[in-house]
């Protein structure tokens, strides 16, 4: 497994298990491609996705399950996949906080039956053929890991302002292009080579989100091969709670924190890591500056493009130049 970099602060040790019995898991793994999807405290989206999911599972190429891995400490989404009942479906509670320790733990999971391993969000449903396409490019190319994309549906429509400054737009590529970076939440590994290249989720990231993006950056740093699939789109539902100006100008200042913070973790002594500093903080100012000229510009025109663009890049720079500095900033904060 990789370790923290010389210099880098230390894995934070995994609490004591709880008192009391344990809940027997529900259901048993034993297929050669897992679908995990890690949920927290999200019944009704991990309601609808299952039915889809395991759809997809039944009719994949090769056997197949669903692993659902639960970060609520309480288990409350035990009720939920118990209730469906199938036996392409398996159900694991991971207490530790944080996202990567529940990546982490359908990485160990799925070592231990599969060939293939793909992470979904809770809150997304596949495409009717997502799966097929991942597995056959993976197949055909023998890459490390398939990537899709991520398209939004919304809960309601947005307003004018979080519509024109983009916030919710993914990357769409041709099928086939290379990638030196990637998400969790529409991925397919090849787990055989991950195991190789002794990669895990970095724990440190587990509250602050970006394990996922420093898993993959390191991934293709030891010489994997990262393939984009642009017919395995899933869609992510969007709540209302998220389509307000405080949400998405938080979460392109986490992006930018956390783009910093994956440059230092992957800086090997501590020199390069100064250097990476160095770097950083130029176009992390670069961006608040360029950013809050073009709100300003916004404001005298009047236009809500650049009112909401200016602020997003403002915020994505404030984020790099605070995450140079070493400052976390938390998004997945339990209280």
């Amino acid at each position: 497994m990789t370790t923290p970099a010389p210099g880098a602060e230390p894995r934070v040790p995994a609490p004591p298990a709880a008192a009391g019995p344990v809940p027997a898991p529900l259901g048993t793994l034993q297929a050669q491609l897992i679908i995990a999807v890690l949920t927290y405290k999200r019944p009704e989206d991990l309601a609808v996705a299952l039915p889809r999911l395991l759809a997809q599972a039944r009719s994949a190429p090769v056997p197949a399950q669903v692993l659902v891995v639960d970060n609520d400490p309480d288990g409350g989404a035990r009720a939920t996949v118990a209730a469906a009942g199938d036996s392409h479906l398996v159900y694991v509670h991971e207490p530790r906080p944080g996202i990567a320790a529940a990546r982490n733990r359908a990485l160990r999971e799925a070592y231990a039956v599969a060939d293939l391993l793909a992470f979904i969000d809770d809150d997304e449903v596949p495409s009717e053929q997502w799966l097929d396409r991942l597995s056959a490019l993976q197949k055909e190319s023998g890459a490390t890991a398939v990537v899709g994309p991520v398209l939004s549906e919304y809960e309601v429509q947005p307003d004018e302002w979080i519509t024109a400054g983009d916030f919710f737009r993914r990357r769409r590529l041709a099928t086939g292009s290379v990638l030196s970076v990637a998400a969790t939440n529409n991925l397919l590994l090849d787990l055989n080579r991950i195991r190789s290249l002794g990669l895990e989720f970095d724990e440190r990231f587990g509250l602050s989100g970006g394990s996922d993006t420093l898993f993959s950056r390191q991934l293709v740093r030891a010489g994997g091969k990262m393939l984009w699939c642009d017919e395995a789109a899933v869609v992510d539902r969007v709540p209302a709670s998220r389509l307000t100006r405080r949400w998405v100008l938080l979460r392109a200042f986490r992006s930018g924190n956390c783009h910093s913070r994956v440059a230092l973790a992957t800086s090997p002594t501590a020199g390069a890591r100064a250097a990476a500093r160095i770097r950083l903080l130029g176009p992390g100012t670069v961006r608040c500056a360029g950013g809050g000229a073009r709100w300003l510009l916004g404001a005298l025109l009047r236009s809500p493009a650049h009112n909401a663009k200016g602020l997003r890049t403002a915020a994505r720079g404030a984020g790099m130049v605070t995450g140079a500095f070493g400052y976390v900033f938390s998004e997945y904060k339990r209280k």
